[in-house]
């Protein structure tokens, strides 16, 4: 039997916890001429209504599921007035009534959300600190659209998700609730009753911070206390022209960088990597720090590359300030910070985002379209607004709450094609019957221009594997809008190039010189990333043919190789002082290595390879253009030797001579252009560095007027084993020996 005042369409859903529309009963209400107060309450025993003037109204509870109902005699109107609750236990406490309270998503707010243009949305969804008309408290919204009811449930109603039921703001799918008196540090979730009744909690898409472990629960956090000292930094990076300027990226692994080994191996916060890591960086050279996702993830066996909290850097190592501190201590060190960036796919662990509401609300239903098979993961519908805007919108908060410099965008290809690593049957043809991800591709150029454009400075590369023209392309010149792609095919090849005994190279030489036929076709960064070093194929040295001092040689020979290589640079943690171990993620790097000669020498190599990279200009000034790149010789595969030119705007040209065998080339000859002396600028061979200090004693005069390789004059040099070496052009001409 219905004791109360409501009708039984809106008592029984309201006390089995399914009404979707509690703001409509709950709270001070009139009826026929009567102002009835109603709360639901089922942990409290008693419920009393204290008027601001001090007036009481005792409420009685006439069903056990916690309702609580009264009509006030005496009341014509609506008043202030909060609520006094008795628990079961006799404990007492006041709160302000939720369902007092207007809504505060405005209709502008829905409207872009819903039309995919919110792009300020994270300031709007999640859980917001705020006060409204003086009450502290928190508001909460979710986009659940085929939800029966939403709740907050936290550690502040006991987890009970009948306490909170939401407001539907309809017919966007979006609810909210405002909540008096919950705090900053607050445990929450979302209950949700599905649409076929079914009830389980779910992570807020866009909480700021959220536990890693086994326990999932989101945290609030107020995002608007943070002091940035980085406006020098922010200032510079808008008027940097990305293309002509250095760029040499130290890809990092926060969790496996460096651990604390006597304190049970515990990672490093963020603070403690902002005085390690960023020292040892900017000692290193490197201009940039890109991190695997920092992104609140699961697992620690996916790296970060499957995430569940898309808005909250991982709790592991600190809170969201702490990381901010971090990435304000890199911009004062003039390193700029990239993150890793998952768009293509997410997890399907069931507090996440799969199955968010009861139904395929961020995945595609078809499986043929909505999942990643290989990898476990579901793949966003790129073609529906919401989850357009939850996406952009992301890629935003990180440059704008974070001050981050860049997204690295994983998996690019498995998001332009349909049929990416699936056969034959497994997919579905896009609407002109071709295997295209439209929605995935018009995705990305919406939002590699809505980056550009509010953030100035920034940059935006593709992990794209395949031959898709234009990836790095403006989208009004028909290209996807990136800034940069990942040069795979250079990693490739030339892994495969230098794996190889040095007696077979000579039969290779194509590997190497294959790249420059389409190095300009994009902006390309070269990698040598953690995918190289991981699942058995072992480390960068340990690729390396040879006994160990052919290892580091060829190693060196490498690293240098990639330096003079037209392209920004970009290697993982440990492969700079020549980690013999495959990366492992639960591991910290091999430290104790860098006490070995070999090893530091050729972690000095790596110094010494960013210091020319960003101190000469012809290493980058015209890196995107065959007018920075000039063949001396690519044709002596006999000697396994190759020559070419890097030239600047100025006329500041480097040579490079490189030797792929262990055997030293004596009096080797190469074409110059101009006559005079030319001083050695890099050696790999060098002692320093753990060679043999075969070289060229600082220089060599060149042989006016002997032509050779089709240039008017030539030098000759003694070109060390296994070795890269480069000479500048000295107009000072110093005195001859």
């Amino acid at each position: 039997m219905n004791p109360s005042l409501l009708s039984d369409d809106d008592f029984y859903p309201l006390i089995e916890a399914r009404h979707c529309d509690p703001f409509r009963i709950l709270g001070l209400r009139e009826f026929q001429g009567r102002w009835i107060g109603r709360v639901l309450r089922p942990d409290a025993a008693k419920v009393r209504i204290v008027a601001v003037d001090g007036t009481t109204f005792d409420l009685t509870r006439i069903h056990e599921g916690g309702l609580f109902e009264a009509v006030l005699p005496g009341v014509d109107g609506e008043f202030g007035y909060t609520l006094e609750f008795t628990g079961h236990d006799g404990t007492k406490w006041r709160s302000h009534d939720p369902y007092s309270f207007g809504p505060v998503l405005g209709e502008m707010d829905i409207y872009l959300f819903n039309e995919g243009t919110h792009y300020d949305v994270y300031k709007k969804l999640g859980a917001h600190v705020m006060e409204i008309g003086g009450v502290p408290g928190v508001h909460f919204s979710v986009w659940a659209p085929a939800a029966q009811r939403v709740s907050v449930a936290g550690d502040f109603n006991g987890w009970d998700g009948r306490v909170h039921p939401m407001r539907k703001m309809v017919p966007s799918g979006v609810w909210e609730i405002f909540l008096p008196g919950v705090h900053e540090g607050a445990h929450y979730k979302f209950e949700i009753r599905g649409p076929h009744g079914e009830v389980f909690l779910k992570t807020d898409p866009y909480a700021f911070f959220a536990q890693h472990t086994i326990e999932t629960g989101c945290m609030v956090f107020d995002l608007n206390r943070f002091g940035w000292s980085d406006s020098e930094w922010m200032q510079k990076r808008g008027a940097r022209d990305p293309y002509a300027s250095p760029m040499s990226i130290y890809e990092v692994h926060l969790g496996s960088w460096q651990r604390v080994a006597e304190d049970g191996n515990r990672f490093l916060s963020y603070i403690e990597l902002a005085d390690r890591l960023i020292p040892y960086v900017k000692e290193l050279g490197f201009t940039h720090i890109e991190l695997l996702p920092v992104m609140e993830h699961p697992f620690d066996g996916s790296w970060g590359y499957q995430v569940v909290n898309y808005y909250a850097p991982t709790s592991r190592f600190g809170n969201p300030d702490e990381f901010r501190h971090f990435v304000d201590r890199c911009h004062q060190a003039g390193i700029g910070v990239i993150l890793d960036w998952v768009p293509g796919h997410f997890p399907k662990d069931a507090h996440g985002l799969a199955k968010f509401d009861g139904t395929c609300l961020y995945e595609h239903e078809d499986p043929r379209i909505g999942e990643h098979k290989e990898w476990g993961t579901l793949v966003f519908n790129y073609g529906r607004n919401e989850v357009k805007n939850f996406l952009i919108g992301n890629a935003l908060f990180w440059m704008d709450e974070f001050h981050i410099d860049g997204l690295r965008v994983d998996a690019v290809a498995s998001m332009l094609y349909l049929d990416y690593s699936r056969k034959a049957g497994e997919w579905v043809a896009n609407c002109f019957g071709g295997r295209e991800n439209l929605d995935a591709i018009a995705f990305m150029k919406r939002c590699n221009e809505v980056c550009y454009d509010r953030f100035p400075g920034i940059t935006m590369i593709a992990e794209e594997s395949t031959a898709w023209p234009g990836v790095s392309r403006p989208t009004y010149a028909g290209g996807l809008g990136f800034g940069f792609k990942w040069n795979m095919g250079w990693m490739n090849d030339s892994l495969r190039y230098i794996s190889k005994d040095p007696i077979h190279r000579r039969y290779h030489q194509g590997d190497i010189t294959f790249s420059m036929l389409y190095a300009f076709q994009e902006h390309f960064v070269l990698v040598l990333s953690h995918d190289e070093v991981v699942h058995g194929k072992g480390s960068l040295i340990d690729k390396m043919p040879g006994d160990m001092w052919q290892k580091f040689a060829n190693c060196r020979m490498f690293l240098a190789w990639m330096w003079a290589h037209p392209g920004k640079k970009l290697i993982f943690q440990g492969m700079e002082f020549g980690q013999w171990r495959e990366w492992n993620h639960g591991q910290s790097l091999d430290w104790h290595l860098t006490q070995s000669p070999m090893h530091d020498g050729l972690r000095r190599l790596v110094q010494h390879l960013n210091w020319l990279y960003t101190n000469e200009p012809s290493f980058y000034e015209l890196d995107d253009s065959y007018d920075g790149f000039e063949w001396v010789d690519f044709h002596d595969a006999d000697n396994t030797v190759w020559s070419f030119m890097r030239k600047s705007k100025t006329g500041e040209d480097i040579l490079f001579i490189v030797n792929a065998t262990p055997v030293v080339r004596p009096a080797y000859r190469v074409g110059i252009a101009t006559h005079g002396f030319y001083e050695e600028v890099l050696n790999t061979d060098a002692g320093t560095y753990g060679g043999s200090n075969v070289g060229n004693y600082g220089g060599r005069w060149s042989d006016e007027n002997w032509a050779w390789q089709g240039r008017p004059n030539s030098i000759l040099l003694d070109i060390p084993p296994l070795s890269v070496i480069a000479f500048k052009y000295n107009k000072a001409e110093p005195l001859r020996a």
